[in-house]
């Protein structure tokens, strides 16, 4: 298995598809609800096709979010396939304050083995290969370099930081979703307030938030509720490679992919 051609079409497929939806973000796009009562738009679907053509290459299966699910009498046995969530943060898109990425994973028996996550409006790159550990590229690399007539991809692999980049923070940190609080969040949170002096709570859209952890920004990121494969499995590679854990709170665990369930159980993220 080639891991670093992989990883350069994952990086390849998220800046194409972070194109697809910036020209569709500043227009009058159309909301429409899904089945499950959660929005999604031209872009999220702009984005899937974008992901599934770019990484056909590899000659790996793509389970996309916004595309025909595999059942998993097809997929239950298959060693690789990506997983990827084309627009995460549809809400945040929606409302227009940029906190929205594309998630590009690669899923080998179960285990993520390479994590990409990129934010189209600040421009920050964050990836994950087996082997090579996690690492960033700020948004003021990755606009030299889009701009630049390099090769993109080669360009971002040089100039990408090591993470993580920062000691734990003064202040205990917790990142939590924008758009998915819960009395199980807040019960957490008065726990950690007696255990470290000061709990510091940052609120943010989407995979960002597995991405602070790995940088150093945040010590710690729990969710309860649902969320989906999708949503972790690029995350879970960045922060488990850059010294981190993303552990299933019912098994107590690293989570595992390609379930027959894609729906996620409760889980914390930490540094």
């Amino acid at each position: 298995m080639d891991y670093n051609y992989l990883l350069k079409l994952a990086i390849h497929a998220s800046l194409n598809a972070a194109t697809k939806i910036l020209q569709i973000y500043d227009t009058n796009f159309f909301i429409e609800t899904k089945p499950d009562n959660t929005p999604v738009t031209a872009a999220d679907k702009a984005a899937s096709t974008s992901i599934i053509n770019d990484l056909a290459p590899s000659n790996i299966p793509v389970l996309s979010e916004e595309d025909e699910q595999f059942t998993y009498s097809e997929r239950k046995n298959w060693q690789h396939i990506w997983i990827t969530d084309p627009l995460d943060g549809t809400k945040e898109f929606i409302k227009r304050n940029g906190e929205f990425t594309v998630n590009i994973a690669l899923i080998e028996n179960n285990k993520p083995v390479i994590g990409v996550i990129y934010c189209p409006v600040f421009k920050d790159l964050y990836f994950a290969c087996k082997g090579l550990g996690s690492f960033k590229v700020d948004k003021h690399s990755v606009l030299a370099i889009l701009n630049s007539n390099k090769n993109k991809v080669d360009e971002l692999l040089l100039n990408a930081k090591k993470l993580p980049l920062h000691a734990h923070p003064k202040n205990y940190t917790v990142v939590a979703s924008r758009s998915h609080l819960s009395k199980e969040l807040f019960a957490h949170i008065e726990k950690l307030k007696l255990q470290h002096t000061i709990v510091e709570t940052i609120n943010v859209g989407s995979s960002i938030k597995m991405c602070w952890v790995a940088e150093g920004k945040a010590n710690q990121y729990p969710r309860y509720g649902t969320t989906m494969e999708w949503d972790t499995a690029a995350g879970q590679c960045i922060v488990e490679l850059a010294g981190g854990q993303l552990i299933d709170l019912q098994t107590n665990l690293p989570m595992l992919y390609n379930r027959e369930d894609l729906k996620n159980k409760s889980f914390m993220a930490f540094s």
